[in-house]
C-alpha cells in the first residue's frame, strides 16, 4: 500500500499557492493510489524546534544517562524521523522566503537527518533510498537564466541537495513563479507570466501524481 509524507511550510493559513498546489498534488495522488494513507506535517502548526545541544547530545547518550530535557528531544526527533522512514513517497510544498527555505523547514530537515541512520554514505544506504520526492516551491519573483536576479535562488538548489544526501533516486522539481504579481502592484507587469506559471505547475503537480 502506498505511503505519502506530505510536509506543508506557508506560514499562510489561507491564500498560500504552495499550499494549493499541494492539495492538488494530493487530490491527484489519492486518486491514483485506491487505499493509499498519507502522513500529514504541516511545520507552521507544529514547528520543529531548532536543532540544539540537548538534542544533538542525546543521540550520543545512553537512554538510561539521558535527562528529561534530552528524552523529549529524542522522543520529537524519533516522531519526526519515523515519518521520513515509513513513507515510501514524500511531497514537500515549499514557499520561498527570503531568497530560502522557511526556517520551520530547515529546522525539519535538521530534526530528521542523523548521520548513521537517516544518512549513509553512500548516500544510496540512506532514509530515503530508492523512493520518489516531489517539490513544489513557489517564489514570489523569478529567478532563472538571464533575470537580475539570477543565482539568488537558495530554495530549490537547497532542498535538491538535502535529497540527493537522503537518498530520494526520483525528484521532481516544480517551480512555480511571480507570485506576488497579483498583490503587489510593483510587480502587475507579470501578472500573466505568474497565471502560466501557476497553470504550468498544477498540470505538472497531477501528472506527477498520477505517474
Amino acid at each position: 500500500m502506498a505511503h505519502l509524507l506530505h510536509v506543508d511550510a506557508s506560514f499562510a493559513p489561507e491564500g498560500s499557492t504552495s499550499r494549493a498546489l499541494g492539495a492538488t498534488f494530493v487530490d491527484a495522488w489519492r486518486a491514483a493510489h485506491p487505499g493509499g494513507t498519507i502522513t500529514y506535517r504541516d511545520l507552521a502548526l507544529t514547528p520543529p524546534p531548532h536543532l540544539d545541544w540537548t538534542a544533538v547530545s542525546a543521540a550520543a547518550t545512553p537512554p538510561e544517562q539521558r535527562t528529561p530535557g534530552q528524552n523529549d528531544a529524542v522522543k520529537l526527533r524519533e516522531e519526526l524521523i519515523g515519518e521520513v522512514e515509513t513513507a515510501d513517497e514524500y511531497l514537500l510544498s515549499l514557499p520561498m522566503y527570503n531568497f530560502s527555505v522557511p526556517s520551520t523547514f530547515k529546522a525539519w530537515v535538521d530534526q530528521v537527518i542523523l548521520v548513521g541512520r537517516t544518512l549513509r554514505q553512500p548516500p544510496e544506504r540512506s532514509a530515503m533510498t530508492g523512493r520518489r520526492a516531489t517539490v513544489i516551491a513557489t517564489q514570489g519573483g523569478s529567478y532563472g537564466a538571464g533575470t537580475p536576479k539570477e543565482g539568488w535562488d537558495h530554495q530549490l538548489p537547497y532542498v535538491a541537495h538535502v535529497l540527493e544526501s537522503l537518498g530520494a533516486s526520483d525528484v521532481e522539481l516544480i517551480r512555480v513563479e511571480m507570485t506576488l504579481a497579483p498583490v503587489n502592484p510593483a510587480l502587475a507587469q507579470f501578472t500573466e507570466l505568474f497565471e502560466s506559471s501557476l497553470a504550468a505547475g498544477e498540470a505538472a503537480a497531477r501528472a506527477r501524481a498520477a505517474a
